[in-house]
């Protein structure tokens, strides 16, 4: 089959035509079986090699004790592997539960306490004593038991009950916190955000947004598998990998964070342009887009550079920019098709356009709440159905979201989430240090910086070899901060709070 007439089929056939995760993989096996769906380093999968290996896989993870409602802890890059690993994962309807493999082994072990997986998976070296090697199609991963799994979960044949991926996000305690998303909160966002790529089996995505990330799994791999398009796996961004990539291998769609566009506008500008002959779509998530990198980005390549607004909690993508009337500010755009938002006053009623209040979200894309956090599940979904974001924002008269400001003390670092409790607490099991505040800092890249005021215990000094060292064995990288001050006394109030607002004068 030609491409222009798989491009006329996935235009003509119904909306909603996939159920359950994987279904799109199957479909187009059937229809397109020789067309690439998926690559990485190492290798490429047609569409029916896919579908195979998706089948040898789940009957691999079978064989070690992996059961329905089961959890899968996935420790991963973007690989084919941890794509196999998701799938299988799900088609035995087991809960895949991605986590990024640069975060340290402490932050490892406090997902798998919570989830207490069957398996631990793991697509490449950085991993523990290895038990077996599985086979995923032509590919291979470690598995291990999980050292405590916990019961089997109930297991629906409902596609809008049953958990698909568990999205670990750390939240304002500092604790993990795992969000269930269920088949279809991740269909439908494959669906809708597809659809508002205009997304055909032409088109072949880069793919370096991690699938760890919900951005990476629901939007950019689910998305492109649902429209029977190719996507090409890259592990880590490299601006000279993807401008290499963009002039060379026909890739029309990227998806990215700020900071990635960022570099690659400077590499732009140190070598007087960057072809892409082929690119048609590029849009920016997962961290607020300054409207400088936005205009630079956008006369590099002559397109609009799209924005958009969500979070793990809705799947995440809740609202985004038009193909057809792109935003010249910084709209993230009206609510995608079948999603209801609002903006709420301090006191609940609804706010009037142009009034700032708390962001809320109503569809399909909304979670099925929080793993065994029933309390916080029932704090953030109101009774009427609206996931309350903690983001604050307004509307304008055409429905169309500006997000102003963020309720929680989040941190974005290239595209992550960083949250202070978590880093200070960290921060203040080093001996020598009594008092941390953590503070994100914006930098001209559309980026933030993590910033860590300290105040040493009486009579010591704070070594910050040392304490970088103690650092890089508790945290990721991007979760690490890059300026540290360190003061005699830090701000409180005679109550004894921390007075961040104080600190922020600084920066």
């Amino acid at each position: 089959m030609s491409k222009d007439a798989l491009v006329n089929l996935a235009a003509a056939l119904p909306r909603d035509r996939f159920a359950w995760c994987g279904d799109s993989i199957a479909y187009w096996a059937r229809r397109s079986p020789d067309v690439v769906a998926i690559s990485d380093p190492e290798g490429s999968l047609t569409y029916h090699a896919l579908d195979e290996a998706i089948g040898g896989t789940a009957a691999a993870l079978s064989a070690h004790g992996l059961r329905a409602g089961d959890r899968l802890l996935i420790l991963c890059e973007n690989s084919i592997a941890a794509a196999l690993a998701i799938f299988a994962a799900q088609r035995l309807r087991a809960w895949a539960v991605p986590l990024n493999a640069r975060l340290s082994a402490r932050e490892v072990d406090a997902i798998v306490e919570h989830c207490g997986p069957r398996l631990i998976v793991t697509t490449q070296d950085a991993s523990r004593e290895v038990e077996a090697h599985a086979p995923f199609g032509d590919f291979t991963a470690s598995i291990v038991a999980g050292p405590a799994p916990r019961a089997p979960e109930p297991v629906s044949g409902d596609p809008k009950a049953q958990v698909a991926a568990l999205i670990y996000t750390t939240g304002t305690t500092g604790k993990p916190k795992g969000v269930m998303l269920t088949h279809d909160n991740l269909m439908f966002i494959a669906g809708r955000s597809s659809e508002m790529r205009r997304l055909a089996p032409a088109d072949r995505v880069y793919a370096v947004l991690p699938v760890s990330h919900v951005f990476g799994l629901a939007s950019v791999l689910n998305g492109t598998l649902y429209q029977g398009a190719r996507l090409d796996l890259v592990p880590r961004f490299e601006a000279e990998a993807a401008a290499r990539a963009f002039a060379e291998d026909g890739i029309t769609i990227f998806q990215g964070v700020p900071q990635m566009y960022a570099r690659l506008a400077t590499l732009a500008e140190a070598r007087g342009g960057l072809p892409a002959p082929a690119l048609r779509y590029i849009s920016s998530g997962g961290a607020p887009l300054d409207l400088g990198l936005k205009n630079r980005v956008e006369a590099l390549w002559g397109l609009a550079l799209h924005n958009g607004y969500g979070l793990t909690e809705t799947s995440p993508t809740a609202t985004t920019t038009l193909i057809d009337a792109p935003a010249q500010d910084q709209s993230t755009g009206p609510a995608i098709p079948d999603v209801e938002l609002r903006i709420a006053r301090s006191d609940g009623a609804p706010a009037a356009p142009g009034e700032v209040g708390g962001i809320e979200v109503r569809g399909r894309l909304v979670m099925k709440g929080y793993y065994r956090a029933a309390a916080e599940t029932a704090a953030a979904i109101t009774p009427d159905g609206f996931l309350k974001s903690g983001d604050l924002g307004r509307l304008d008269a055409r429905g169309h979201l500006y997000v102003v400001g963020r309720a929680k003390e989040l941190i974005i670092r290239s595209g992550f989430n960083v949250y202070p409790p978590e880093v200070e607490g960290v921060l203040t099991a080093f001996p020598d240090v009594a008092v941390a505040a953590v503070l994100g800092r914006k930098t001209s890249d559309s980026n933030e910086e993590v910033v860590a005021f300290l105040q040493p215990k009486p009579g010591r000094e704070i070594d910050l070899t040392e304490l970088r060292a103690h650092l890089a064995e508790r945290l990721a990288p991007y979760k690490r901060p890059s300026d540290y001050r360190v003061m005699s006394d830090l701000p409180v109030a005679a109550t004894g709070k921390l007075l961040k607002h104080k600190l922020r004068e600084l920066l």
